[in-house]
């Protein structure tokens, strides 16, 4: 079995929809509500400023990532999501995937990754802690939530 990327599309854009709307604590955490539309999705995953991948193993979706290769803010690479079909954790997907992201990204001559996490996403905190990444500050989100930031040398 092996983890891939695929490019999400305005014709499979429903498929992300699903695996969003699977882990409904996270969409209470981030938006307020449990679920998301299809709207929503095509807002979040079909803009010009991010890129937009399935995670697959094999040719089952299984989960989503969205990156943007360098922020505007501070020229870093950004990781702005990476989420597994809630059906699917707690197998290693999620390591293999970012692990799969890494390589990439240091493919590309890039030698850090920043990611923000939502200040109550203690699940997130962890899971980012132990593949390496360091908090260096917080911010505040649109939401009046805390965002922690994160970076890891790659």
């Amino acid at each position: 079995m092996s983890i891939g990327f695929e490019e999400i599309n305005k014709e499979s854009l429903y498929i992300a929809l699903e695996i969003t709307n699977s882990n409904r604590p996270y969409n209470l955490m981030e938006n307020g509500i449990e679920t998301r539309s299809l709207t929503e999705m095509e807002k979040e995953f079909m803009n010009p400023e991010t890129i937009s991948s399935f995670i697959k193993l094999d040719d089952t979706y299984i989960g989503v990532i969205d990156y943007i290769l360098e922020n505007p803010k501070d020229s870093f690479p950004w990781l702005g999501l990476l989420m597994i079909h809630s059906d699917y954790q707690g197998y290693g997907f999620g390591t293999q995937a970012y692990e799969q992201y890494e390589s990439a990204m240091r493919s590309r001559g890039l030698n850090k990754i920043r990611l923000g996490i939502l200040q109550e996403n203690t699940k997130a905190q962890h899971f980012w802690e132990s593949l390496g990444f360091v908090y260096y500050i917080t911010s505040s989100a649109q939401n009046g939530s805390g965002i922690l930031c994160y970076e890891k040398q790659i």
